[in-house]
């Protein structure tokens, strides 16, 4: 069935109470539409695309302004085809440096179904790896514009990526984050975080959700104790889509170097996972 404005509207409002607690919520990362249906009926109660998921399966290096927007767009046609949840997306950096191009994104964002989306202050540039104070918060108001504009609300999320880009400033991050709410933004993300104190940190420095990423040292910790720090929403990123690649290609090497074809017995039987994705649900073209 096609998606219709009032089946947008509910997702939205769906996902946009999901954010007033109690507790974190797990929000996991799906790059195509079978990832997505699979997780939809895992019982998850909102799904997100991931910026990383989709360049590796395309053959390309992530951060590096290698997938396009409409790359990205045709991505989060899929995954809102595949579930009836809402799903929010990673629009990268807005797929332009000015604010109109960040606005831009926003609209067609919502075109393609999604309820929210990420805007981040990185360039894809190494040489200057953020935007400058300045030109970060202006992005995210042009953002928050034009999801004000919408007749749903969509859900705008502001990254600031210090710690993934080898600037880990906590307090410049916290800045920024600051910033970006006063900007109007609806969720906060600084993804990259190294430990439960500088979580805690950014969750009592802003008042509104906070959006962390289960990647490196925090791995350690559960969705409970990132709740007890003040998260609102806990991310997977990349994990999954990697955790894919890994077990594939731990499986290819098995093969390449043992001739033993051991590794395929952990694989799901065909019939299981034919039966995991032909439950009945929504598609949308």
């Amino acid at each position: 069935m096609s998606l219709t404005p009032e089946d947008q509207l509910q997702r939205a409002l769906a996902f946009r109470d999901l954010h007033n607690g109690p507790g974190a919520f797990v929000m996991p990362n799906v790059w195509d539409a079978g990832t997505a249906s699979l997780l939809t009926g895992l019982g998850y109660r909102a799904l997100a695309g991931t910026s990383g998921g989709l360049a590796h399966s395309l053959g390309r290096a992530d951060g590096t302004n290698l997938v396009g927007r409409e790359e990205t767009l045709a991505n989060a046609r899929a995954l809102v085809g595949a579930t009836h949840l809402p799903v929010s997306a990673d629009l990268e950096s807005g797929f332009g440096a000015d604010p109109e191009h960040v606005a831009e994104t926003i609209r067609l964002a919502a075109d393609a179904g999604l309820v929210g989306g990420s805007i981040e202050d990185a360039t894809g540039d190494p040489q200057a790896p953020l935007y400058p104070f300045a030109d970060a918060v202006a992005r995210v108001r042009a953002a928050v514009l034009a999801a004000r504009e919408l007749d749903f609300p969509f859900t705008l999320t502001a990254r600031a990526e210090n710690f993934l880009y080898g600037q880990p400033d906590l307090d410049d991050t916290i800045r920024r984050l600051q910033a970006f709410e006063e900007a109007g933004a609806d969720v906060l993300f600084a993804p990259g975080l190294p430990d439960a104190e500088s979580v805690r940190a950014v969750c009592a420095a802003v008042s509104r959700p906070v959006s962390v990423l289960a990647a490196g040292p925090l791995l350690t910790l559960t969705v409970d104790r990132l709740g007890e720090l003040g998260a609102r929403r806990i991310s997977l990123g990349s994990g999954l889509s990697r955790l894919a690649l890994t077990t594939t290609l731990h499986a290819a090497r098995d093969i390449q170097h043992t001739g033993s074809f051991a590794a395929l017995a952990d694989a799901l039987p065909y019939a299981a996972v034919n039966a995991l994705l032909s439950a009945p649900g929504p598609t949308w073209p």
